[in-house]
C-alpha cells in the first residue's frame, strides 16, 4: 500500500492522437496527486526553484537544457506540455522536476536547505540467472516527497502493443522500474546523472546489468549464476566516483546475507538491521516506496508495497510476450 494505505492505482491510456494528449489525460487523472507532491517537495522549493528564479546564468543553463531536450525528443516534450496542462499546475514545476538531476548538479551545496542528489533515490536491486531460478528483484527507493505520490500508467499504442510503467506523479512514464509486450522489462537506477539500468529479456532468460555515464560511457555485465547486488553505485565500469557511505554499507550488508532462494532476496530487499543505511527504508529522507520481482520462470511481475518480507503483493502482470489485445494481468 501507498502511504494513504492505498493501493496503486493503474492507468490505462490509448490509443492517443499524440504524445501530448497521453500527456494531458495522465495529468488530468492526478492531478490531485500531482499538486500535493509538487507542493511537499522540498528539493523543488528549496533548491530547483530558487535556482530557476535566481540568475540570468541559471536561466540561460535551464534553457538550453529544455531547448535541446524539445529538439531532441519532441514526444517527450510533447508529453510534458500535455502533463501540465491537465493536471493544471506550471509548466516549470513539471520541467523541473523531471530534470532535477541534470540541474541539482549545477547548484552549489551549501547551507542547511542543500540537498544533496544522492538523497533523491538510492535503489538496491538482487538479480540472478541460474538452473534453479532467474529473477530481478528491486527496491524502489525515494525522497519522501513520493511517498503516496506513484502510479502505474498502461499505455496501448496505435498497433495495439503496450507499455507498463511505475510512475512518479508528475513525471514521464517511467524513471521507474515497467515492461512492454515484447517481454522487455526495464529498470533504471540512478548514479549521479549517469544510469543503471536492469534490461530482462523473458524469452532467452536473460538479465544484463547496463551501467553508463556521460561522454558515452558505458558497460554491459551479463547476470548469472551468483547473485548479483546492485546498489547506487558503479561497480564494473571503471569510472572515477564519489564514494557514497549508502551504496557501500548496502553492499557490504548484502554479502554477508544469505541468497539462495527467491525468499532470502525478499529477505535481503528487507533487511534494516543498519539503522543507519538500511536496504529497506522509512525516513527521514529516503523510503522503499515498493518492491518489484521479475520471475522469468513464472513470467510474472508482482509489486509488493510494505516491507518485502511480509510479501504482501499488491499487482501481479503476466510479462510473456504477447500482443496488446491479450490481457496482461493475472
Amino acid at each position: 500500500m501507498d502511504g494513504d494505505g492505498k493501493k496503486i492505482e493503474m492507468f490505462q491510456v490509448g490509443p492517443c492522437q499524440d504524445a501530448y494528449q497521453f500527456g494531458f489525460l495522465i495529468g488530468k487523472r492526478f492531478s490531485k496527486l500531482i499538486k500535493t507532491r509538487l507542493a511537499t517537495d522540498f528539493i523543488l522549493h528549496n533548491q530547483l526553484l530558487p535556482f530557476a528564479n535566481n540568475t540570468l546564468q541559471s536561466q540561460s543553463l535551464l534553457q538550453t537544457l529544455f531547448d535541446n531536450n524539445k529538439k531532441k525528443f519532441p514526444r517527450y516534450w510533447d508529453e510534458l506540455l500535455g502533463t501540465a496542462a491537465g493536471s493544471a499546475v506550471p509548466l516549470l514545476h513539471i520541467l523541473l522536476i523531471n530534470f532535477r538531476k541534470e540541474i541539482l548538479a549545477f547548484i552549489p551545496k551549501e547551507g542547511a536547505k542543500s540537498y544533496s542528489a544522492d538523497t533523491l533515490d538510492d535503489c538496491s536491486d538482487v538479480l540472478v540467472v541460474g538452473e534453479s531460478m532467474a529473477i530481478a528483484a528491486h527496491n524502489e527507493d525515494a525522497n519522501v516527497a513520493l511517498v503516496g505520490h506513484t502510479y502505474l500508467i498502461k499505455r496501448i499504442l496505435p498497433d495495439g502493443m503496450f507499455f507498463v510503467g511505475y510512475t512518479y506523479a508528475g513525471e514521464l512514464p517511467s524513471c521507474a522500474f515497467g515492461f512492454n509486450s515484447h517481454g522487455l522489462r526495464i529498470r533504471s537506477s540512478e548514479i549521479s546523472v549517469g544510469h543503471c539500468y536492469n534490461l530482462i529479456e523473458t524469452s532467452t532468460r536473460r538479465i544484463l546489468n547496463v551501467e553508463t555515464a556521460s561522454r558515452k560511457r558505458d558497460s554491459i555485465f551479463e547476470v548469472g549464476e551468483p547473485p548479483f547486488f546492485h546498489a547506487n553505485m558503479y561497480l564494473h565500469l571503471q569510472i572515477n566516483q564519489v564514494h557514497d557511505e549508502n551504496s557501500i554499507s548496502r553492499q557490504k550488508r548484502a554479502a554477508a546475507l544469505p541468497k539462495k532462494t527467491k525468499e532470502d532476496f525478499l529477505s535481503l530487499l528487507g533487511d534494516a538491521d543498519d539503522r543507519k543505511y538500511p536496504i529497506y527504508m522509512t525516513g527521514p529522507l529516503l523510503h522503499t516506496l515498493c518492491t518489484a520481482v521479475f520471475d522469468l520462470d513464472e513470467h510474472t511481475l508482482s509489486i509488493i508495497e510494505g516491507n518485502p518480507k511480509k510479501g504482501d503483493v499488491s499487482h501481479v502482470f503476466s510479462i510473456k510476450r504477447c500482443h496488446g489485445d491479450h490481457p496482461n494481468a493475472i
